[in-house]
């Protein structure tokens, strides 16, 4: 047995399948890449790994799977599955997820490939675990995976207390002992038992919290974007190919956009600091309906169009369109008066949540700060933006501008 000293659980003891894993290749790797990506620009504690957050997600599941009594190869599956669950993701966790798969087909939860042999395949084997039934777990398939992948998850659990612990921020705190303890299986659904909306709705309010603070803060999402443009230059350049770029850990990918011609500058600021800069941040009522979803291309193209209205070159703008908001959470099942219910349909609060939730979400058009001003007044123009719910860093006057939460 193996005993980890860990920053938010204690002590993690590691044992069986689980243990001869961590010392594999892939797991190892890991330890290299930021669990939060950006944000770490924000809050510069934040330095965590998904290697840690891996032992965390195990030393849950390990729990859970005690206090539901699963036992034998089943709970060895999950435990591997456990450890397992994020050695398909790229470098910087999520921030460039959208890229590869856009080359690849593939997120970060599709490992077949990846464990189907090599050495972590041989330590599955070796204790008589399929690869493709764990890697069928990490993706949340059959009843199993919901406890490593879906809405009552110890992978949740574990990141918001872990994020919130190493940003500073009180919002990811949640009660995830007794999330555990209420856990059940009814008709082959992971419920909370009779008593437990409240605590629900504990997991929904910590990450409708953390979002605005920490995963979208606006500082994170520009560095993001300068990321994921960088890469897609680099690609471009044939600096490297997408199965390449997926299997890079953080510094791979930073010496390979330092060494890059076509992103030399990109990794000077990103080094530096030296971010760009909110050109419009807009409100969702501001945003006309068909831009929300706008895929890669149509946003290159617009981001041509901003460019070429506001004189620069297309390569110093980034239109930033996030998805419409959505709350995984609120699907949760709870038991009540012996009925499974959603929690969506039992709680008062998911509606206030997304009300909030949509209020917060914000389109962001970047630029470096010398043409900020030029590129705002054009992307309104060029995006229709609706002037009295957009923030435009050119204050001129007969422009109104929403000025929450510019600096």
């Amino acid at each position: 047995m193996t005993t980890i000293k860990d920053s938010v659980h204690d002590h993690i003891e590691l044992q069986g399948v689980a243990e001869d894993l961590i010392d594999t290749p892939p797991v190892q790797r890991l330890r290299r890449i930021r669990q939060l990506g950006t944000v770490g620009l924000v809050y510069p504690s934040a330095n965590h790994t998904r290697f840690e957050h891996s032992l965390g997600v195990y030393h849950l599941a390990d729990r859970a799977l005690a206090h539901l009594g699963i036992e034998g190869q089943q709970a060895e599956r999950v435990r591997a599955g456990a450890i397992l669950h994020d050695v398909g993701h790229g470098p910087y966790s999520h921030n460039i997820e959208g890229l590869i798969h856009r080359h690849t087909g593939a997120y970060h939860d599709e490992i077949h490939d990846l464990i189907g042999d090599g050495p972590v395949a041989r330590v599955l084997t070796d204790h008589g675990l399929n690869p493709d039934n764990v890697a069928a777990i990490v993706a949340g398939e059959g009843e199993l995976g919901q406890l490593v992948s879906g809405e009552l998850d110890v992978d949740r659990m574990d990141y918001l207390v872990r994020d919130a612990h190493h940003t500073g921020v009180p919002y990811g705190t949640i009660d995830h002992g007794r999330l555990i303890r209420e856990l059940r299986f009814v008709d082959g659904d992971l419920v909370l038992d009779e008593g437990n909306v409240q605590t629900a709705e504990s997991l929904l309010l910590a990450r409708a919290l953390m979002n605005p603070t920490v995963y979208r803060h606006h500082v994170a999402r520009i560095a993001k974007a300068m990321l994921r443009r960088a890469a897609q230059r680099a690609l471009a350049a044939d600096a490297t190919d997408p199965e390449t770029l997926r299997r890079m850990d953080d510094f791979e990918l930073r010496v390979l956009l330092r060494e890059c011609d076509s992103t030399v500058e990109i990794a000077r600021r990103l080094d530096d600091r030296d971010l760009y800069k909110r050109a419009v941040w807009a409100q969702r009522a501001a945003v006309p309906d068909d831009l929300v979803g706008s895929d890669h291309d149509q946003i290159t193209e617009l981001e041509r169009e901003i460019a070429a209205a506001a004189n620069v070159d297309s390569q110093e703008v980034i239109l930033d369109v996030p998805s419409e908001p959505s709350m995984a959470e609120s699907t949760s099942r709870v038991l009540v008066s012996g009925q499974v219910r959603r929690l969506g349909e039992q709680s008062t609060l998911v509606n206030a949540l997304r009300i909030a939730q949509r209020d917060q979400w914000r389109l962001g058009v970047y630029a470096p700060a010398p043409h900020s001003d030029r590129v705002g007044t054009a992307a309104v123009r060029t995006l229709g933006l609706d002037l009295e719910d957009t923030y435009v860093r050119d204050v001129r006057p007969g422009i109104n501008a929403t000025l929450d939460e510019f600096e």
